[in-house]
């Protein structure tokens, strides 16, 4: 099997938080970011036009850890999610869930990346093509 196309970067990162408005406050007012999606009260997606950041509330207590939820390949079509899907795995590669098509058009799958972290290969259409 041959590798797929390549990925269009890396641009996609989702974050735990537990103070929404905190965090929206300072991706958006302080950094300029823009609100791409908010889906409900507890998850907002940000762009600063190439990129992703998605933002999902949680009451976890964090401590000293780590607040990385994944990161995110960016895909150029969804027939790409299959693709790299297919190939991941007949590389041996752990996964956490099979492509599927999101409330937002968005097609991804979840993978284990090194050192166990969480690795999603998505087509997000609004940065798709960027």
């Amino acid at each position: 099997m041959q590798r797929p196309l390549p990925t269009a970067g890396l641009r996609h990162v989702a974050l735990q938080v537990r103070d929404l408005r905190a965090a929206e406050r300072f991706y958006v007012d302080l950094l300029g970011m823009q609100v791409e999606w908010r889906p409900d009260p507890d998850n907002l997606y940000l762009s600063s036009g190439n990129d992703n950041l998605a933002l999902h509330t949680t009451d976890r207590d964090f401590g000293t850890g780590q607040v990385l939820d994944h990161i995110g390949f960016i895909l150029k079509t969804p027939e790409d999610v299959d693709s790299w899907h297919a190939w991941l795995l007949a590389n041996d590669v752990e996964m956490k869930s099979a492509p599927r098509t999101h409330r937002d058009g968005a097609r991804s799958f979840y993978c284990v990346g090194p050192e166990q972290v969480i690795v999603q290969m998505i087509y997000h259409p609004p940065i798709a093509d960027r």
